[in-house]
């Protein structure tokens, strides 16, 4: 019979008292020496998971994911700050902006089908629309989005070679369309910056999966500052009235954003992105952003202050991308951020009187 290391254990004699007279009380409970006086034999509980591996399968993704991500957001950005130098008659906001869209986007796809292993997976995903998928729906998202940032971005193309592609009579088309291209690309700007937090949001990854209500609105505040950053590295300071707005308005809805998020998500779920590698890129984001907020509300008519500012404030949407994607694996790896969050949200049933349901039940 194997003994555990309790049987052995004899707990140390409690000082004896003796009742008034001298006499000894005659009800106490003998101690036969052999240990088995009454005490506490089980020791407090510690959660461990089945030979400590994950709840949660971590994500199989990689730095490609996160990567797409961020340029995803560029890529949004851009498109709509070209539909606004296109309707304020801005032509180098314009054309920079649809040519920074289409690059970002273009190396974004890259990445993607690089996760994806091969190509033809993703075509695989158009053949079906399901609208309950984050998937299937941002697969048409970003498709209809590249298809108008790729007709606005190569007439800028045609135009700043002048007029050398190799069009033919195709040429008069592209002008035609253009504009009406550029437009359609700024109307799926928002759902493309949008989809991808709606995707980690809809794992069972325990960070992301909490945060999904406001991640959302992160993701956008994040391609402002990164559009708007990229706008302000590559457009003279006359032009950049739109993207300098945009960037002010992305300072305030990234740090806001994060904020909020951060105070309605589990505390316990909430630990990934304040510890580690996630912590430090979220800690470094939201101070770039801010210094590069105030760069460009102070100094943004300045062509130096202008670049030094757009690029803290690419740097800080890169890392906010990064950060939060990192927080979503670290998450998945450790069981205690899955389970404590369950008990969480059952103690909270339980203590609002819902007792009769199958998740406060058990059964």
């Amino acid at each position: 019979m194997t003994l555990s290391e309790f049987d052995s254990f004899r707990p140390a004699e409690p000082a004896r008292r003796r009742r008034e007279g001298g006499k000894r009380g005659t009800g106490r409970r003998r101690d036969n020496g052999d240990g088995s006086r009454e005490m506490p034999m089980v020791p407090e509980p510690e959660f461990t998971s089945y030979y400590g591996r994950s709840v949660v399968k971590p994500a199989p993704w990689g730095d490609d994911v996160a990567i797409y991500l961020f340029l995803g957001g560029v890529a949004a950005g851009s498109a709509l700050l070209g539909a606004g130098g296109q309707l304020t008659g801005r032509p180098a906001l314009r054309r920079n902006a649809r040519l920074g869209a289409l690059a970002a986007v273009s190396a974004g796809a890259v990445a993607l089908v690089k996760d994806l292993g091969r190509p033809e997976r993703f075509l695989h995903m158009l053949r079906t629309f399901k609208v309950t998928s984050p998937m299937s729906v941002g697969s048409w998202i970003l498709s209809a989005f590249s298809a108008g940032a790729g007709v606005s971005a190569v007439a800028e193309i045609d135009r700043m070679s002048g007029d050398r592609l190799p069009l033919g009579p195709l040429r008069k088309v592209l002008r035609a369309v253009e504009g009406p291209a550029g437009i359609e690309a700024a109307v799926f700007a928002g759902p493309l910056a949008a989809y991808t937090a709606v995707l980690l949001g809809d794992t069972a990854t325990p960070t992301w999966n909490a945060a999904h209500e406001e991640l959302p609105f992160v993701f956008v505040s994040s391609a402002c500052l990164a559009s708007a950053g990229l706008a302000m590295v590559t457009t003279p300071v006359r032009e950049t009235g739109p993207a300098r707005k945009l960037a002010v308005l992305g300072v305030l809805g990234d740090v806001v954003a994060m904020k909020v998020m951060e105070h309605r998500m589990d505390p316990v779920a909430a630990e990934p992105l304040h510890q580690g590698k996630a912590g430090a890129m979220l800690k470094w984001s939201e101070r770039l952003a801010v210094a590069g907020g105030l760069g460009t509300l102070l100094g943004g008519r300045n062509r130096m202050v202008a670049a030094a500012s757009g690029l803290a404030l690419l740097t800080a949407s890169a890392l906010t991308r990064f950060g939060v994607f990192e927080a979503g694996l670290a998450s998945a790896r450790d069981p205690r951020y899955t389970i404590e969050p369950q008990k969480n949200r059952l103690a909270a049933r339980r203590a609002a009187g819902v007792t009769g349901d199958a998740i406060t039940t058990g059964s």
